[in-house]
């Protein structure tokens, strides 16, 4: 029999953070933790500022979603909730005009998942609250490793379905393609363990993260020309792109296809191109979605190589 460890909860999280905004604030804005609250929210979260003002008041910490550029704050209450604390979360959202609020707690109170949970049910689909609690564990006398639990979160599905029924048909299809590839992708362990979730949208792109806020991973879907697309999107650097153009017959070679390489005044891009008509039927949407996984992962490979 294997000897195993027993874990314990460390209730006191002050004994690791005695101060919110000296000790928690400034341990969450490191990038490797941001990243495990990014996780735990399925977001994509690049830090702004730390004990960022807010006319007379400070949030703890100031952020973007780097896929979108959404405003983000994060207010930290190492205690149960209080009114006081839900009420500077919405006046620190309004000062800073956020789209994404998360209130990190030792323990959420019925009353404010409550309220939470309403303002999510009476926001708009651009607006999302969430409510994380933050867990300490060790297992025997090991280092405490912090676990964040999301108590509540935005019904992303509910708000998307209260606007649906203005969408034309073609965006309709569009945010059902995507649902359907985020469905089919993230449950393939190379895919789901190099890329994070991203809310679908009715649009004709879909955009991952990889790390940087310089490149991004996009598909896209011509219901015209009937095309499936994958490429590297990068912005606002020429330069980063002319290292790719000045090693271009080496990528291709490597990818075994022909890429474009498109320059615009601003961004740039280097786009692999799939046939596919996604109004045929869900029954051919397997193979369009296999094909923009093994692409995918195979341009973050190239920025890893030639970009960073």
């Amino acid at each position: 029999m294997h000897e195993l460890g027993r874990m314990e909860r460390i209730d006191d999280l002050r004994t690791v953070w005695p101060h919110e905004a000296n000790d928690f604030s400034k341990w969450l804005a490191m990038d490797d933790n941001l990243a495990l609250l990014s996780d735990a929210v399925s977001l994509d979260i690049v830090l702004e500022e730390r004990e960022s003002a807010v006319g007379a008041f400070n949030v703890d910490i100031y952020a973007l979603e780097e896929s979108t550029g959404r405003k983000i704050i994060i207010e930290n209450q190492l205690e149960d909730t209080d009114h006081d604390h839900l009420g500077k979360i919405i006046t620190y959202a309004s000062g800073k005009g956020a789209e994404v609020i998360i209130w990190i707690v030792k323990h959420a109170r019925d009353e404010h998942k409550q309220a939470v949970e309403w303002l999510n049910q009476h926001t708009d689909e651009n607006i999302g609250f969430f409510l994380v609690e933050i867990e300490l564990w060790r297992i025997n006398n090991s280092l405490p490793a912090p676990k964040f639990n999301v108590v509540e979160r935005p019904n992303d599905w509910a708000k998307t379905m209260k606007t649906i029924e203005g969408l034309s048909d073609t965006k309709k299809l569009q945010l059902e393609f995507w649902q359907a590839f985020i469905d089919y992708a993230f449950k393939k362990e190379d895919f789901n363990s190099e890329f994070s979730k991203r809310k679908p949208q009715p649009q004709h792109w879909y955009d991952l993260g990889v790390g940087s806020s310089i490149y991004h991973i996009n598909f896209t879907v011509n219901t015209q020309k009937n095309r499936i697309g994958t490429e590297i999107y990068i912005s606002n650097d020429k330069d980063k792109f002319k290292k790719f153009v000045d090693c271009k017959e080496e990528i291709e070679s490597a990818l075994g296809l022909k890429l474009e390489w498109r320059e615009a005044k601003k961004d740039c891009r280097i786009l692999a191109s799939y046939s596919g008509d996604i109004k045929t039927g869900t029954e051919a949407w397997p193979a369009y979605f296999d094909w923009m996984c093994k692409m995918a992962l195979k341009f973050k490979a190239v920025i890893g190589k030639y970009g960073m």
